[in-house]
C-alpha cells in the first residue's frame, strides 16, 4: 500500500483547506498514489472509457489523453487501433501503466507513448486530430490562470478542424453545503495488494470563494493497523462559468453533452462533455 505522504514534496504538516488546492499538490496528487486501490474503485466505470473510444473511432487518431493516469481510457483507446500520448503528472500511476504495459499488453505497448509532465507547461511540437481530458482532468486546475494556461497548451496540438473532449462533473448543491464534521459511510473493502479489509468514509468541505470541494477520503484498516487520511480537492466549475473560460482559451464550436450520451444536458445531468475545436 503506497505512502501518500511520499508523494507531495511539500506537504503541509496540517493539512487543510486553507492550505490546499494548488496545482499538483497534495489534494492534487494524493488520491492517485495508490493505483491498486484506483484500478478497484474505478474498474467498473466503462460508460466514459466507451464514450471515448467511439469519440476516437469517429474522429481519427493519433489521440493526445491529458492525465491518461494507469490507463483505464488509454488502454481502451489502443486496443482499438488507435495511438495514444498520454500525460500524465502522477508518477505513480504512470509507472504502474508502464508496468502494465510490458507485463500484460505488450502488443498495445508500440501504440502508446507516455509522457510525465504538467498539462499546462508540456509541449509536444506536434498536432492531434482529437485532444481529451477524460474524468474531471480540468477539476484539478483551480485558478483561472491555470484553466488558460491549460487551454493554450491544448490549442497548440489541435490539428486544424481538430476536436477537444473533455468531461466534468457538474457542482452539486448538496455536496457543497454539507457540514464538514459529518461522515458518510461507504462500503468496505478488501485493498487488492494487501488482503486487509479497510473501512471508507468521506467527508465534504468546501471553499465558496475559491469555489474549491475538498472531499477526505478516511481509510480505516479492520486489522487494527495505523487509520489514514487522503484529501481530493476538486474545483467547481458552474457551466456559464465555463463557457466564458472556454471563450477567453480561444475554443469555440462548444458542444454539450450529458453523462456520455449524445443527449443535452438537462437539470439532472452529472457529468457534462464538452466538445469544442480551436477558434481561428
Amino acid at each position: 500500500m503506497s505512502d501518500p505522504s511520499t508523494l507531495a514534496d511539500e506537504a503541509p504538516l496540517s493539512i487543510g483547506l486553507e492550505n490546499l488546492g494548488k496545482t499538483g499538490d497534495f489534494g492534487a496528487l494524493a488520491h492517485y498514489s495508490d493505483p491498486s486501490y484506483y484500478s478497484l474503485t474505478y474498474g467498473t466505470r466503462c460508460h466514459d472509457v466507451e464514450y471515448y473510444v467511439r469519440r476516437a473511432r469517429e474522429l481519427g487518431g493519433p489521440v493526445l489523453e491529458y492525465g491518461c493516469g494507469n490507463g483505464r481510457i488509454t488502454l481502451p483507446l489502443a486496443k482499438a487501433g488507435l495511438s495514444v500520448v498520454g500525460v500524465e503528472l502522477s508518477q505513480p500511476m504512470l509507472t504502474d501503466l508502464q508496468t502494465r504495459l510490458s507485463k500484460g499488453f505488450p502488443k498495445h505497448r508500440e501504440r502508446i507513448e507516455l509522457v510525465r509532465g504538467d498539462m499546462r507547461e508540456v509541449r509536444l511540437a506536434r498536432q492531434f486530430p482529437l485532444v481529451i481530458a477524460p474524468f474531471n482532468v480540468l477539476l484539478h486546475l483551480y485558478e483561472p490562470s491555470d484553466v488558460l494556461a491549460f487551454f493554450a497548451r491544448v490549442r497548440e496540438h489541435l490539428a486544424p478542424g481538430g476536436r477537444f473532449i473533455f468531461d466534468v462533473s457538474v457542482p452539486q448543491p448538496e455536496d457543497l453545503c454539507r457540514d464538514p464534521d459529518e461522515r458518510f459511510e461507504a462500503p468496505r473493502f478488501q485493498h487488492p495488494d494487501t488482503g486487509t479489509w479497510v473501512g471508507y468514509s468521506e467527508r465534504f468541505e468546501y471553499d465558496p470563494l475559491r469555489q474549491l470541494l475538498l472531499v477526505w477520503m478516511e481509510f480505516t484498516p479492520e486489522d487494527g493497523s495505523e487509520p489514514w487520511t487522503i484529501p481530493l480537492t476538486h474545483r467547481q466549475f458552474f457551466p456559464r462559468e465555463l463557457e466564458l473560460l472556454l471563450e477567453l482559451g480561444g475554443l469555440g464550436d462548444v458542444r454539450r453533452f450529458a453523462d456520455f450520451t449524445d443527449q443535452a444536458p438537462d437539470y439532472d445531468v452529472d457529468s457534462m462533455v464538452i466538445d469544442c475545436t480551436r477558434r481561428a
